[in-house]
């Protein structure tokens, strides 16, 4: 028997390849498949095996263009967990603060984590080539505009399409790693109160320009480091996000729907402000249902949660009309590529047309469940028009019935209907926001 073919412990790198070959291969989340991943790594592995799977899969267009220029001949399907290992060698080299000699090394003893001692030598050779001829290399992949803007053709056709002037600016913004950003829950202080308690704990951080409630830190930092984090003094979300509770122009006594509302970060900044208000949060996924009561019973709140298809109105709602709904609409994400890069390997141009359509669903039929002189908002993180002004100029094309509301102050730039947000502008997320009222 050959011991060296056989699977070793753990590794950063080894983990990291098999994640990377999931997102790339069998399409899953990263996230999804990054959390069991780093549950299994000892505790001095994660951060590097974390850097390792974000990284790789933020650059994976241009890192893939370089993986091909070094291999004389495609990886079989499967020895995808290999392919994706050269990938993490080169990403090591080129962007992180690894001594080169660590990263060919461990890289290449990593094929031996996986079972597979045969790839060293490949990896070997490729990485040590690409050492040599790197200059050359990444000259080639700038003529490749996927590789160099390190996004699939097909979004940078639709970004152009939509953005003719802003489109290098959207790419080079999806690119960039996201700052860490906080909400305050102000009942149980003040925001300046919440700044002061993180100096006291040495966590530079800011107040967030246009965002009441928002922090912004200037290193990220484990939630469990936060002053108070446990007890629910504060959230991690972006400003984007936060700005969404103004835009209901919220008081005391409302019934709210919040119609897709998983992981609950909208439900209860709403609640934090008024936590009187009625507040029905649902999410299609029962499993997601589980972090909003996750994160309510952290800030201790309370909601209204029901697991069903908002779009299913017979199946649950009680035939009370609400004062306020917030349809936070499922999308491409397009947005918030920066915090979810993996969005740029598992979404597909056809996905576009379909979204739209539940979000036209959605609209249609959350729209008369709203009382008279109510509020209704519809929000994207998405950066396409399609989903945004173009679908909520289409709805209220057809419902005369239906108005759009001016949003004072605005929380992005106006556009022909709504307000625009793209993906940088002012360090927040890309978002979209209107907010409709009957006549």
């Amino acid at each position: 028997m050959n011991i060296l073919a056989k699977p070793q412990k753990h590794t950063a790198r080894a983990s990291a390849a098999r994640v990377i070959a999931e997102v790339i291969h069998k399409k899953h989340s990263l996230n999804g498949v990054l959390t069991a991943a780093l549950a299994s790594l000892p505790d001095n592995e994660r951060s590097l095996c974390q850097q390792l799977c974000y990284g790789v899969i933020r650059w994976q267009p241009q890192l893939a263009a370089i993986s091909q220029s070094l291999l004389t001949k495609p990886l079989r399907a499967k020895d995808g967990d290999i392919a994706a290992l050269l990938l993490c060698g080169i990403y090591q080299l080129r962007d992180m603060r690894v001594p080169s000699h660590a990263a060919i090394s461990e890289t290449v003893n990593a094929c031996k984590t996986l079972g597979k001692p045969w790839a060293t030598g490949l990896l070997n050779a490729s990485l040590r080539n690409y050492q040599r001829q790197q200059e050359d290399i990444e000259a080639k992949i700038q003529q490749q505009e996927s590789a160099k803007f390190a996004h699939p053709d097909w979004l940078i056709e639709r970004f152009k399409q939509d953005w003719p002037t802003q489109w290098p600016a959207i790419l080079e913004a999806n690119n960039l790693q996201p700052p860490m950003m906080l909400r305050v829950n102000t009942q149980h202080g003040s925001r300046e109160d919440y700044l002061a308690r993180l100096a006291e704990a040495d966590i530079d951080a800011s107040a967030l320009d246009d965002c009441i409630d928002g922090i912004l830190l200037v290193s990220s930092c484990d939630v469990f480091q936060l002053p108070g984090f446990a007890e629910g003094q504060a959230s991690v979300q972006d400003g984007a996000a936060q700005l969404v509770a103004k835009t209901l122009n919220l008081k005391p006594n409302l019934r709210v729907l919040d119609a897709c509302a998983a992981p609950g970060g909208k439900t209860c900044h709403i609640l934090e402000q008024f936590p009187d208000n009625h507040m029905v949060a649902l999410d299609i996924d029962p499993r997601r249902l589980l972090q909003i009561k996750q994160n309510t019973d952290r800030l201790n709140l309370n909601a209204e949660l029901i697991a069903a298809d908002a779009a299913d109105v017979e199946n649950w709602w009680d035939g009370q009309l609400f004062d306020r709904i917030l349809i936070d609409a499922p999308c491409s994400g397009t947005g918030v590529i920066r915090r979810h890069p993996d969005i740029k390997l598992l979404r597909r141009p056809d996905d576009i047309a379909s979204l739209a359509e539940q979000q036209q669903q959605l609209l249609n039929k959350l729209w008369p469940l709203l009382k008279p002189d109510g509020v209704l908002v519809y929000t994207t993180c998405s950066a396409l028009k399609q989903e945004n002004e173009d679908q909520v100029a289409a709805f209220l094309k057809d419902h005369p019935e239906a108005q759009e509301n001016i949003i004072s102050p605005a929380p992005a730039e106006r556009r022909s209907v709504g307000y625009q947000r793209l993906p940088g502008d002012n360090i927040l997320d890309g978002f979209y926001y209107a907010s409709l009222s009957h006549r």
